[in-house]
């Protein structure tokens, strides 16, 4: 008689908590042998050489990220060390530029205090604000004005002599024609032999003239320049320029000498104005009646 076998779909076994029970069972017991003995050391070391390669293919993508990350943030880093390194550098330029400059006003200042101890009118120093762009005019704006006891006419000089004269005024500015200015000229004489001349501003810069010479005055190159204190707008032996070459015209009767200025106010900031009232018009031609 054959005996009926059931399904195999439909076969009965041991049920799937009895096969986690022993599981379990064995990991304990696997646990507790290799806390306390070494047995299972070449299993663990065979286990963990098959499985490397899949731990490797496994972390790759954590070990690309991790690496895209620190180029970015180490490229990040160095251009922030670049663009601070960059400041730095001209913050330093920067403040260098000022120390120099400071030092070079110190030492005009000092010279500017050496000129007004020397000079018995009374004085107010002053700065220049700006130039004007003017393509006729030599002048500069002052940051003083009437509130400081300036006036038109009155002189401006520095360490190296005259620089011009006093023209316009406000309330807390003023303009100076300087000695190169078409409309400008100072009484003046030749320090070598004391013969007087005036000075006149030719419109261009770093150039007067001395005009109306007789075609036998006595003039040489490298002849020094002074005020003569005539008229009474600035003080005698103050330094004006020194001749530079000297152009005769025999058919006008009359020598030409061309000087370069001793002051400089495009070289510097601070310059002395001689608080002075100046005195009624002078009649300059009667001034070269001795020539």
């Amino acid at each position: 008689m054959s005996t009926k076998k059931s399904p195999h779909l439909f076969r009965q076994g041991i049920a799937s908590e009895v096969k986690l029970f022993f599981l379990a069972l064995l990991c304990v017991a696997l646990m507790i042998v290799d806390a306390n003995w070494s047995v299972l050391e070449p299993v663990r070391r065979l286990s963990a050489t098959l499985i490397y390669p899949f731990q490797r293919v496994a972390i790759w993508p954590k070990d690309l990220v991790r690496s895209v990350y620190d180029w970015s943030r180490f490229v990040t880093q160095t251009e922030a060390q670049i663009r601070t390194s960059e400041s730095a550098r001209i913050e330093n330029a920067r403040l260098s530029m000022r120390a120099m400059q400071m030092e070079a006003e110190n030492v005009q200042l000092r010279r500017l205090l050496g000129v007004k101890a020397s000079v018995e009118v009374p004085s107010v120093a002053v700065e220049v604000l700006y130039t004007p762009a003017h393509p006729f005019k030599e002048t500069i704006i002052l940051n003083k004005g009437s509130h400081d006891g300036i006036q038109p006419g009155m002189p401006v000089i520095a360490e190296g002599g005259i620089v011009g004269q006093i023209r316009r005024v406000t309330a807390q500015t003023s303009e100076a024609a300087l000695v190169t200015d078409d409309k400008t000229s100072v009484p003046a004489l030749l320090q070598r032999n004391g013969i007087r001349v005036l000075v006149f501003g030719s419109g261009r810069p770093g150039q007067i003239e001395v005009r109306y010479l007789s075609l036998d005055v006595d003039i040489k190159v490298g002849d020094e320049l002074v005020s003569s204190g005539i008229g009474g707008y600035y003080p005698a032996g103050l330094m004006i320029g020194r001749i530079t070459s000297i152009e005769t015209n025999s058919a006008q009767g009359f020598v030409r000498a061309i000087a370069e200025p001793s002051a400089h106010p495009d070289r510097h900031r601070h310059f002395l104005v001689l608080l002075h009232t100046p005195p009624d018009e002078v009649d300059e031609e009667a001034l070269f009646k001795e020539q």
